[in-house]
């Protein structure tokens, strides 16, 4: 194994905290915006919808942390290979690439929470005009 080997993962592991950042930061103006709604307004419909944020927050940080292990485990492991540690280098990068793995399971179980978002908002509209029609 060469040096070069763990040195792939860099450009994947940097483009994957840029997806996660941004997913982050969306997170977040979303998380602030019902909190304003929350405060205006209140209801069972936002607590759903704040639920849901919570765990993929939760989500988005596990993402962030197992990338973080990946990209130190693949330093240590090029850093192992260039002392002539190679057996040592290649646990590292297989404890990268595990980690990475993990970080992309952890990414689609986001993405299905995500989903479930859009299924309360959903929910909120179908049950909109019913509550309409029992007032007229």
């Amino acid at each position: 194994m060469e040096v070069s080997t763990p040195a792939l993962l860099f450009p994947a592991i940097s483009l994957l905290f840029l997806s996660y950042t941004n997913r982050f930061l969306h997170l977040a103006s979303l998380i602030r915006q019902l909190h304003r709604d929350w405060l205006d307004q209140g209801g069972d419909h936002l607590r759903k919808q704040i639920d849901n944020l919570r765990i993929r927050l939760i989500l988005i940080r596990w993402m962030q942390l197992l990338g973080v292990v990946s990209l130190v485990c693949c330093v240590v492991s090029m850093v192992a290979i260039l002392a002539n540690a190679v057996s040592i280098g290649q646990s590292f990068f297989i404890i990268a690439l595990i980690s990475m793995g993990f970080s992309l399971i952890t990414l689609f179980v986001e993405i299905a929470q995500s989903g479930g978002a859009l299924k309360i908002l959903l929910e909120e509209v179908e049950s909109e005009p019913a509550n309409h029609k029992e007032t007229s």
